[in-house]
């Protein structure tokens, strides 16, 4: 039961149901707010559409106040109100919904259709109102039918045609009323069509938004049980196709790029586990075999201890080293300070050339400064320079100098020894790595990789240009200006 719930709870959870859900939402929301928008715009229509009617109708009513009569083929006089009535009544049919009304002296006179209302009926308060009109009004009232829309003219004819008011006993008011009731019932079904079929399109719209959600984020479940399977089997081999060129494709590039960080990270820690623990049991393992052996003639216990301290001091050299490596990821690992190029350079060789007996030279010192650690770099420069006496010979010449061009310093150490082997070049910085042809270091294969953790945390690099038989040299590259941090 708790895993049927949780299974309905990653469900409801899911990014393929909350982007259905927001699907929904957004659709719905729009589907409200536009029938709304198009009902009102329809009952705009319908009420402009009225009041045009209505318009209309007053004004054929004018034009036919200031005709003739037919009868007398005179103009219409004050005493002509009930035959002008008459004769508009019968000439004219009304819209449906429509009422043409004529209002004598304050009663109802004549109307058209036959069949009122009852809110138009002659006792209504509407008719007692409009009969009393001395102007003409526009109005819109709400009756037990529904909105009405009303213009209302009082009669006023002259002799000339022109406006006077009316003479005489008799008073005249002309009414035009329309109730909408019908129409804007034929506007409510159409909102009901509207809404049946918005209905259905927006539930086969979120069925195939479903399917398509399903197919949009497949990705992103193959990027699941990628990782469950790597989390599962400890598979860093697994990568996931890549399909399009869309956001899902970038992620899992991305995915795909971190594992291949992740597969060489893993392999480095391998190689350094291995690594490291064949250099700690080298030392110990001799230390043990001759601790076993040790007689107690004192010549032997002397050598034994000249030979274990020895041990020790290089499985000490060992750890400090890596140290140095653990440290040189750490934001406090340069102390930095600003440097005259020329002075240290001309302070490193003078400790360099005391390493061993070679030919030493220095090239050049570098006019300018520069912001860096002095300790790091003097670290780095001088294990090229060890390095170097490595594979040399008395004879051979091993050259420092530095240079300060473009913003960047460069430190060299040059020799004339034997040379790198080109299969070497591209993974001597590697920790533990040391030739395979020749040039092989006495030391644990991290000189190197130091130099290259020290350049790089000063923003800088090293490059290595090397010929077999011929020589190498070593360039340490450091902007002048602070790292990055």
């Amino acid at each position: 039961m708790h895993l049927k719930n949780r299974k309905w709870h990653r469900f409801l959870l899911s990014a393929r149901t909350r982007i259905l859900a927001w699907y929904i939402i957004l659709m719905a929301t729009s589907s409200v707010v536009t029938v709304f928008a198009i009902r009102q715009a329809l009952f705009a229509r319908v009420q402009d559409r009225v009041q045009r009617s209505l318009t209309q109708e007053v004004e054929e009513f004018r034009k036919l106040a200031i005709s003739v009569n037919p009868e007398t083929n005179q103009p219409f006089t004050g005493n002509d109100i009930a035959p002008l009535f008459d004769l508009f009544v019968s000439r004219n049919i009304p819209d449906d919904d429509e009422f043409l009304l004529t209002i004598l002296n304050g009663k109802l006179y004549k109307y058209s259709p036959r069949a009122l209302p009852e809110p138009l009926q002659p006792d209504s308060p509407l008719i007692q109102h409009w009969g009393k009109l001395t102007k003409p009004e526009r109005g819109q009232v709400d009756t037990t039918l529904g909105e009405l829309l009303y213009f209302a003219q009082p009669v006023k004819i002259t002799y000339q045609a022109e406006p006077l008011a009316s003479t005489g006993e008799d008073q005249g008011v002309f009414v035009v009323a329309h109730i909408t009731t019908g129409e804007r019932e034929e506007v409510d079904e159409a909102i009901a069509v509207v809404v049946e079929t918005t209905t259905i399109v927006s539930i086969a719209a979120s069925v195939l938004a479903w399917v398509v959600a399903g197919r949009i984020l497949a990705p992103l479940h193959l990027l699941t049980k990628t990782a469950l399977s790597i989390s599962q089997n400890s598979d860093l081999t697994q990568r996931i196709p890549v399909r399009g060129t869309d956001e899902i494709a970038e992620l899992t590039l991305t995915f795909n790029e971190m594992m291949n960080r992740l597969e060489e990270a893993f392999a480095s820690q391998r190689d350094f586990i291995n690594d490291a623990s064949h250099e700690l049991r080298t030392p110990i393992t001799i230390i043990r075999g001759h601790l076993e052996l040790m007689s107690d003639d004192p010549q032997e216990r002397r050598e034994t201890i000249e030979l274990i301290t020895d041990e020790l001091d290089r499985m000490s050299r060992f750890v400090d080293d890596l140290l140095i490596l653990a440290k040189a990821e750490q934001p406090k690992f340069l102390c930095l300070e600003t440097l005259d190029v020329g002075s240290l350079t001309e302070e490193i060789y003078n400790k360099a050339r005391t390493l061993a007996v070679r030919n030493w030279r220095l090239d050049s010192k570098g006019r300018g400064s520069i912001v860096a650690d002095r300790q790091r770099l003097t670290q780095a420069i001088v294990n090229l320079a060890q390095n170097a006496t490595q594979h040399t010979q008395p004879g051979d010449m091993i050259a420092l100098g530095s240079i300060v061009r473009n913003g960047k310093a460069r430190f060299w150490v040059s020799d004339t020894g034997e040379g790198i082997a080109y299969s070497d070049q591209m993974r001597i910085f590697k920790r533990f790595a040391r030739g395979v042809n020749g040039r092989r270091s006495e030391g644990a294969g991290l000189g190197l990789a130091i130099v290259q953790a020290i350049a790089t945390a000063h923003g800088g690099q090293v490059e290595l240009s090397s010929q077999p038989g011929v020589g190498t040299t070593f360039t340490l590259i450091i902007p002048v200006d602070s790292p990055v941090a």
